[in-house]
């Protein structure tokens, strides 16, 4: 509809209007030897759902209704595994990140994990596509006595779609706290022209999926497991352990072949860690 005359509009704040904002936070308690939900809030968008109780601990299921994420969209998650419970979450499908004309999506996550708690943080892959820009923050606060388990992959295009991430913005903040102690931080940030960067060698040599995987407590043990399997990784996959924890990075031209390298990592430190949402 055409502006009246002398009439202004801020396409700005019509856009900013228009973004998906939403958050969940909730609690796990330990109960008569069961792991149970505490109290739980949702708002806006974001969504958690526990499904049929697990003998292991308690399932979780992270579910955005708003269909993906976009350009201004904004989403806090927040989770406190209380002492002794075991708590394994994922999400109902692939977070898909689309192009933004402007400011980029946020995600918070904040997970605390207390004394002999459990927490396995196992997310399906985020996807970029072309002109996504997105901004994550990840801090944990871990118990000395508490264990982690938690994966993020993240691919840049649709590769099976013929489509890649080109053009856009992403930067990853990670930060992991034991006992209060700062025992591992790193920011990765990847701006403008991300499909030539990723082409380099020195950066994913061609690689349009990576992902990182973090073991608290992490041992060499757990290395020489995930070593013992390196003959059936179709990509490039590195693991170590310092600090108390054990860090794998990832690397593959196919998001298919890299989902597939995390899986056999995954049953190398848990085999029955793996969400039934992963293999469907």
């Amino acid at each position: 509809m055409p502006l009246a005359s002398g009439e202004t509009t801020d396409i700005s704040n019509v856009f900013a209007a228009n973004r998906a904002v939403g958050s969940v936070t909730f609690e796990t308690v330990l109960s008569a030897g069961i792991t149970r939900r505490g109290n739980v809030h949702e708002a806006g968008s974001l969504r958690v759902r526990f499904p049929s109780p697990d003998t292991r601990g308690l399932s979780a299921v992270l579910v955005n209704t708003a269909g993906g994420v976009a350009g201004g969209d904004r989403f806090d998650i927040s989770i406190d595994a209380g002492a002794g419970s075991a708590l394994t979450l994922t999400t109902a499908a692939a977070e898909k990140v689309y192009r933004s004309h402007g400011p980029a999506a946020t995600i918070d996550v904040s997970l605390r994990v207390q004394a002999g708690a459990t927490l396995a943080w196992l997310p399906q892959e985020t996807i970029l596509f072309d002109r996504a820009r997105l901004s994550r923050r990840i801090d944990i606060d871990l118990h000395e006595e508490a264990s982690l388990l938690l994966a993020e992959i993240v691919v840049f295009g649709r590769a099976a779609m013929d489509e890649r991430m080109n053009q856009g913005a992403y930067g990853d903040r990670w930060r992991l706290r034991r006992g209060g102690r700062l025992i591992f931080a790193e920011t990765l940030r990847l701006e403008d022209d991300i499909g030539g960067k990723l082409a380099q060698r020195a950066t994913a040599g061609g690689g349009v999926a990576i992902a990182t995987v973090l073991v608290v407590p992490g041992t060499e043990e757990i290395v020489e497991r995930v070593r013992s399997a390196a003959a059936t990784f179709t990509g490039e996959v590195g693991i170590s352990a310092w600090n108390g924890f054990a860090l794998a990075r990832f690397c593959a031209k196919d998001a298919a072949a890299l989902r597939g390298d995390v899986m056999t990592l995954l049953a190398q430190v848990d085999a029955k860690a793996l969400p039934r949402l992963w293999l469907n």
